[in-house]
């Protein structure tokens, strides 16, 4: 389930530093290019809960596999494709690989592992995983794309997945499904659109000198409709998308809205990283990948710290800890680029993003999880993805859109964006404080 989640994740990165080469290869310019990313992550995002509910109804195994195949057959297409446009159909299937496979291989851990510090070590170890991959896509891609060329970010990870695929087979049971009722495709169509059309409204509201100045408010009106239509519709199916009555348990709701905004601040300052290193410093792809390895280092320290922390915390004072790392490391990256220091002065920052990740990703992964029956495990774990990924997606392009916008001037794009997150930051916390956890499930477990 790691190695899945490893290479799952370095997806998620691993095509920034090679964007300038697939362009080059292809004749497009930076504005085309930037679906390469999006459709990825917000084709995910969108589909975790379909994926979620399939491993519900479905069973887990047996859309596990399904979710793995698609994902290393896009992989595949994505790097031997002839043309842009099939490239940027391979990432579409990449990310609804990605939907069907998370979901299912989370609630297989959830379930393997009781409430309590064994669940508190498989989670931290999810969440490191998952962190790494994410940070040694920038050091992979620039690595892999000067010496081999920009194919290979998607090719090396084929193998990798064949091996996922034998071990889903041979140490994976398989169970009864739950049912085989209708899917809920409106609410899936709905999950996607309403992402994809707030992102277009930001983009274009950034610019200084829109030619069609009423596209934004437009897509950002019809984003909201969608969002509305998609609860309407989940209160009147018979098999919705997201069962509403997983929304009752408060805990949880505040969980995921409280991950939505960190996940935004960690996401934005990866790529505030990477911007400060190649635009701000004109590091090579290669030389800004090496500069964030100590925040790889920083994520693997922390990872193995987090159960202990978790443990004897609790999970909602994990949490707030977390915050209080992100919003420093986000204060760090203002600083370093308003005084233009060296690329050595953003390694505080990154050691705070680390502690950030660990503690505040984890503890909302365990809140997120709590009193889940096993016909609700995979949904559960869906919400949980999806607030992750489409928090990280929407905060690059609400907090980096607005702060590298033409519109806003002569205004330092960093500070700005850090500012921004700096507010959710302070949001997530009210709502994390709010949080009442039972303390019984970690402290029943640690007895025995």
């Amino acid at each position: 389930m790691a190695m899945l989640q490893f290479f799952i994740a370095v997806d998620v990165t691993v095509v920034n530093v090679a964007l300038p080469s697939i362009g080059a290869d292809f004749g497009v310019d930076g504005h085309a290019l930037t679906w390469v990313v999006v459709g990825y992550t917000m084709t995910g995002g969108g589909l975790l809960m379909l994926g979620g509910r399939l491993g519900d109804v479905l069973g887990r195994r047996r859309v596990l596999l399904l979710g793995t195949t698609v994902f290393g057959g896009a992989s595949l297409l994505a790097g031997l494709a002839p043309s842009f446009a099939l490239l940027v159909t391979a990432r579409l299937l990449q990310g609804a690989g990605e939907a069907i496979a998370l979901p299912a291989a989370m609630s297989v851990i959830v379930l393997m592992f009781p409430e309590g510090p064994r669940r508190s070590r498989a989670l931290s170890v999810w969440a490191a995983v998952a962190s790494c991959g994410l940070v040694l896509g920038f050091v992979v891609s620039g690595f892999i794309t000067e010496l081999f060329g920009w194919r290979w970010i998607f090719l090396v990870s084929v193998p990798f997945i064949l091996v996922v695929l034998g071990a889903v087979i041979f140490l994976v049971p398989g169970e009864r499904p739950v049912g085989r009722g209708p899917l809920d495709l409106p609410g899936s169509f709905l999950l996607i659109v309403a992402p994809l059309l707030f992102t277009f409204g930001v983009v274009e509201a950034g610019e200084a000198n829109g030619t069609m100045p009423w596209l934004a408010p437009v897509a950002l009106a019809g984003s909201a409709a969608a969002g509305g239509m998609f609860f309407r519709v989940e209160r009147r199916s018979r098999n919705p998308l997201v069962p509403l009555r997983i929304f009752r348990y408060r805990p949880r709701v505040l969980a995921n809205l409280a991950t939505v905004l960190v996940s935004a601040a960690l996401s934005t300052s990866f790529l505030l990283f990477t911007y400060y290193l190649q635009d701000r410093l004109d590091a090579g792809p290669l030389q800004a990948g090496l500069t964030m390895l100590p925040l790889a280092v920083s994520l693997i320290t922390a990872s193995v710290l987090v159960p202990r922390v978790l443990e004897r915390w609790g999970a909602r004072l994990c949490v707030l800890a977390g915050i209080c790392c992100t919003a420093l490391a986000m204060g760090a990256i203002a600083l370093v680029s308003h005084f233009g220091a060296t690329g050595l002065a953003m390694v505080p920052a990154m050691v705070f993003i680390a502690a950030g990740m660990c503690l505040g990703i984890v503890g909302l992964q365990y809140i997120a999880v709590i009193k889940v029956t096993e016909d609700d495990a995979g949904i559960a774990s869906g919400i949980q993805r999806a607030a992750d990924q489409l928090g990280g997606s929407t905060g690059i392009t609400l907090y980096v859109g607005i702060g590298f916008a033409p519109a806003l001037g002569g205004t330092d794009p960093f500070l700005a964006s850090s500012g921004l997150a700096l507010a959710g930051l302070a949001v997530a916390g009210l709502v994390t404080w709010r949080i009442s956890v039972p303390t019984a499930t970690m402290t029943a477990e640690s007895m025995t």
